[in-house]
């Protein structure tokens, strides 16, 4: 069994990623779509499942993942955690304001020359770090819709750790959104005379009853579910599928590729998961 050091082997595999998929903007990459079209896994080792490629942020499939359809959003550029992923400059008396990336050390505001240029650098780096933060809250909703729609999931996980003691194995700022099976799910509400719910409207949709969240078989904390290998040929059908349903989000037309997870029902994903629980 591998090891996450087998896998994170260089001191920021996500900035490796980013390099290998450039901006869609850039002149080295002649698509504008946010969505790749079949993009290559194998630029980068271990494999790449990409979903998503913006100058801002990128989306791709947890290679260790909790449960099937585990997605990682991440920003392009290399920023170690939220707190610095904030617009600030440092003041004439030396102290700083926002995050390790605003600004080098000596950079302090000043009357000559190169004070001028430096200050320039700030607002535009500041103005880059706005946008990545835009993004990142822009494209949360659009991929919680786009893994529900293909594994069929009702709920799911959306975390951000920052340090070492707060289990971020990557120091690099990405978001974990991790698929909730219903494998075993049931009605757990109870009707007003206090008997149990007959049918799914009398339970927790008639708010009824009180959900409890031991009954369920799909939940666990994040960090407590195994982790296991993601096998390559899965994610490229899983992968495949999610570049769909995005594009369907934002309207986009499909590219014509084929050979993905039958939307809304998860075909092996939602399988494999069940043997999870």
């Amino acid at each position: 069994m591998s090891t996450l050091e087998d896998h994170y082997p260089i001191d920021c595999p996500f900035c490796k990623i980013a390099a290998a998929y450039p901006s869609p903007t850039s002149s080295s990459s002649p698509t504008t779509s946010p969505i790749p079209s079949n993009p290559d896994p194998e630029k980068v080792d271990p494999q790449c499942h990409l979903l998503l490629s913006t100058p801002h942020v990128l989306a791709f499939l947890d290679i260790l993942p909790i449960a099937p359809g585990h997605i990682l959003l991440v920003t392009r550029r290399h920023y170690r955690t939220l707190a610095d992923l904030y617009g600030g400059r440092k003041k004439k008396d030396g102290n700083r304001e926002g995050g390790e990336n605003v600004v080098r050390d000596g950079d302090v505001d000043g009357d000559d020359r190169d004070g001028e240029d430096r200050e320039r650098e700030n607002r535009e780096r500041n103005r880059e770090m706005k946008e990545d933060a835009q993004a990142l809250g822009e494209w949360m909703p659009i991929l919680s819709r786009a893994l529900c729609s293909v594994t069929g999931i009702e709920d799911w996980n959306l975390v951000q750790n920052n340090g070492e003691r707060a289990a971020q194995v990557v120091p690099h700022v990405h978001f974990h959104f991790i698929p909730r099976y219903q494998e075993g799910r049931r009605d757990l509400g109870v009707r007003g005379d206090g008997k149990g719910a007959g049918g799914i409207n009398g339970g927790v949709n008639g708010r009824l009853g009180k959900l409890d969240m031991g009954m369920l078989k799909s939940w666990r904390m994040f960090g407590r579910g195994t982790r296991e290998e993601l096998d390559d040929e899965e994610g490229v059908v899983l992968a495949r599928s999610l570049r769909g349903a995005l594009r369907r989000e934002l309207g986009l037309r499909d590219d014509g590729e084929e050979g993905g997870v039958e939307e809304g029902k998860g075909g092996d994903v939602k399988a494999k998961a069940k043997a999870k629980l």
